[in-house]
């Protein structure tokens, strides 16, 4: 597992230099015009940087076993700032949205932390239960609860996207565990009107939809993003314009830095850019999903088997939104995109991944 260790941390290091330089090329110009300072998200993406290299040190240091001793402590720091979050005047509204708190340099994204926590939870309550409940259903059913309470907090917020990945983190850990089908059925049948309802009553979502279905009907309204990140991927061909010659970044495309960092990727690099990035992303998820099949612990099993999931998920979406697959969910592309708190996190989960990969844990 030594190799795979090497090639996962190489894979990770290689994919954030990436994002680096892209973060720079997409950030410039719109930094310059707002702030006047063209490095700015540059500088503070370092930062993050900084931060989530110290944070995974400091995780490779000790036992990942130890996760399970506060598993529930986790979990209530994170519904507590889940609702803190929600109070006007204590977080940092962007956009509508309130999903940030300001802490001096750095904002902070409880559902990150609360992504995390779930995740570990989980896989400490299936480890602890698993011989005292033997009907699946009741296994899962207080987590059903808590996965229900917290993807309803961050709705609030709103995150849909977010929101989604937690119950689809859950619904993963059911079909590994062989719940039935019966089961399963009956609560996609019942969630089916909830998100219904979650995406059609509400105007900005509905938009999202309707634009995600056909764009070019409002090209310059709904549609707008989604056409900018066509045909920034269309203008860059093969080979790309040239790295920091996008043009889709001169403030057309929005978030060019995060949510559509790949749009760019795709026009200054071209289809040649975009497929070693993909396999790239493709090699780490190989390496990392030869881990929870070595691991002897099945909490590291489950651990890791669940961090693959949420960073495959968060990958797959972002790239299928830029390319018009996907409707807008608001994911960052891991390890590549202007993300603050994500980027610490997904460093934490790789950290994760390595400590479990050594060899006194196989």
């Amino acid at each position: 597992m030594r190799e795979v260790r090497r090639r996962i941390f190489f894979i990770t290091i290689v994919l954030i230099a990436i994002g680096i330089v892209m973060i720079y090329s997409a950030s410039a110009v719109f930094a310059y015009e707002r702030l006047k300072d063209s490095a700015y998200y540059l500088k503070r993406h370092i930062l993050y940087l900084l931060a989530g290299a110290l944070i995974s040190w400091a995780i490779l240091q000790w036992d990942y076993i130890l996760l399970r001793k506060y598993s529930k402590r986790l979990l209530i720091v994170s519904f507590f700032l889940l609702l803190l979050v929600l109070i006007p005047g204590v977080s940092s509204p962007i956009g509508g949205a309130r999903r940030w708190f300001k802490l001096g340099l750095f904002n902070f994204q409880p559902s990150e932390l609360a992504k995390f926590s779930l995740l570990v939870y989980i896989c400490d309550f299936l480890v602890r239960k698993k011989t005292l409940v033997k009907n699946y259903f009741y296994r899962f059913f207080p987590l059903i609860l808590v996965t229900l309470l917290m993807s309803g907090l961050v709705l609030i917020q709103p995150d849909l996207g977010t929101a989604f990945l937690l119950g689809a983190l859950l619904f993963i850990y059911m079909i590994v565990f062989g719940v039935g089908l019966k089961y399963l059925g009956s609560m996609i049948l019942v969630s089916l009107p909830v998100i219904w309802a979650l995406i059609f009553r509400m105007p900005y979502r509905r938009k999202r939809i309707l634009a995600f279905l056909n764009p070019w009907a409002d090209p310059r309204g709904t549609g707008f993003q989604i056409v900018q990140s066509l045909i920034a991927f269309g203008s860059g061909g093969m080979l790309g314009r040239g790295l920091g010659q996008g043009r889709q970044k001169l403030l057309y495309l929005p978030a060019a830095h995060t949510d559509f960092i790949f749009s760019i990727l795709g026009e200054e690099l071209g289809l040649l850019g975009t497929i070693s990035v993909l396999i790239l992303f493709g090699l780490f998820f190989w390496e990392a999903f030869k881990i929870p099949f070595r691991v002897k612990d099945e909490f590291g099993q489950l651990l890791s088997l669940g961090i693959i999931f949420i960073l495959a998920v968060e990958t797959i979406i972002n790239i299928s939104v830029t390319v018009g697959i996907l409707p807008t969910k608001g994911l960052p592309l891991p390890f590549i995109s202007y993300g603050g708190s994500a980027l610490i996190f997904n460093m934490v989960y790789v950290a994760l991944l390595l400590n479990m990969a050594r060899d006194k844990n196989m």
